[in-house]
């Protein structure tokens, strides 16, 4: 069976076979060593190599490919993929006449190759030069600090962390074990961040809320922003999303949260463990989001609202009422979804019911 570090050197040789081929890098691994590490089952020829990667649809031989998507089946008969990963309960209706790994998620054991490779990819540790760290920072074992990063007074940072060029981390922050910081992301003091967790590029966490009150001359005059944002373990942050600091107590981002992309995130907001959140949705103060909640994108959410636990929104509805357990809900004003659907039958149809509505008082006018 092969180790962990030999798949890795795996993974890595499978993406960039092409590239190293001319460099004497190249290498191949047999389908039975693939399966003995992803704990899956030949069918067809264990010995078969493969030194690349691949689509299904795309297959070369000795390439490397998946199959998770039904919509691809079609292409597991044509391909020329020399081993294909399949889940263990696939049944074929044509000749197959690659070889085959059954294993029992396709898609999870192909993530699985895909975490290896972002191990070698992300394998940096040291600091670099220039950068500035306060003497009052402290820092774990096996770091990696990019040129340009800076980290401020009285900051504490896990192990394993890696911190990439041109982050910006300020005072009193403290950041877990196993971290991740893209560069350019930028940490506002006394910001907390969890562990095992991925703030990607341009990221804004601990900025002040959007917060300001008129005085007699209808001034808007700012109110400070006194608190912080806690992010607890497990958390990714997408590139250019903004969390805003409280203005009292925290904003907090539970475990497991998944945010995408430019998405906002205002003061003393709190989202439940396990939400996924897509790109673009704006969610407005105060606001608590529950657990395991599915939020398309684009969707828009007043202040002071409470959203329950399991709720599934569809992309680019607009939230000004709390929401209970369980809702799935769509549309500006947002409906249930299920009404939202009728609704929208109708109003596809309004022209042609105004029509019929003005024929009928036409004939009642007549009469």
């Amino acid at each position: 069976m092969l180790s962990k570090n030999n798949l890795i050197n795996l993974f890595f040789l499978l993406l960039h076979g092409n590239e190293y081929s001319n460099k004497n890098y190249s290498l191949k691994f047999t389908a039975a060593q693939i399966a003995g590490i992803l704990e899956g089952e030949v069918e067809g020829n264990p010995e078969v190599e493969v030194s690349k990667l691949s689509k299904i649809e795309e297959g070369i031989p000795e390439s490397l490919s998946f199959l998770s998507n039904p919509k691809y089946t079609q292409y597991i008969y044509t391909t020329k993929a020399s081993v294909v990963i399949v889940d263990e309960n696939f049944k074929a209706d044509n000749n197959v006449n690659t070889t085959l790994i059954r294993v029992e998620d396709a898609y999870k054991s192909f993530s699985k190759l895909l975490e290896y490779y972002n191990q070698v990819k992300m394998n940096k540790t040291g600091i670099e030069k220039p950068v500035f760290i306060s003497e009052s920072a402290k820092y774990g074992e096996n770091v990696y600090i990019g040129a340009f990063a800076y980290l401020g007074e009285n900051i504490k940072v896990g192990d394993n962390v890696k911190i990439y060029p041109n982050v910006y981390i300020g005072d009193n922050v403290t950041i877990g074990d196993n971290v991740v910081l893209f560069s350019g992301a930028k940490i506002y003091s006394d910001s907390v961040v969890g562990n095992n967790c991925v703030i990607h590029s341009n990221v804004v966490i601990g900025a002040d809320g959007f917060g300001f009150a008129p005085n007699e001359k209808g001034e808007f005059i700012k109110v400070p922003q006194t608190g912080n944002v806690i992010i607890e373990d497990n958390v990714d942050v997408g590139a250019a999303t903004s969390i805003d600091r409280a203005t009292l107590g925290s904003t907090i981002i539970r475990k497991g949260v998944k945010l995408d992309n430019q998405i906002q995130i205002a003061h003393n907001v709190e989202i439940g463990k396990n939400t996924v959140i897509a790109a673009q949705t704006g969610i407005a103060g105060s606001t608590k989001i529950g657990e395991n909640c599915m939020i398309g994108g684009q969707v828009g959410f007043a202040g002071h609202l409470t959203i329950g636990n399991n709720v599934r929104i569809q992309a680019q509805s607009g939230i000004g009422r709390n929401v209970k357990d369980n809702e799935a809900i769509q549309g500006s004003p947002a409906l249930t979804y299920s009404d939202y659907n009728k609704s929208y039958v109708h109003f596809k149809n309004l022209p042609k019911i105004v029509n019929r509505l003005n024929t009928i008082e036409k004939n009642i006018a007549n009469d």
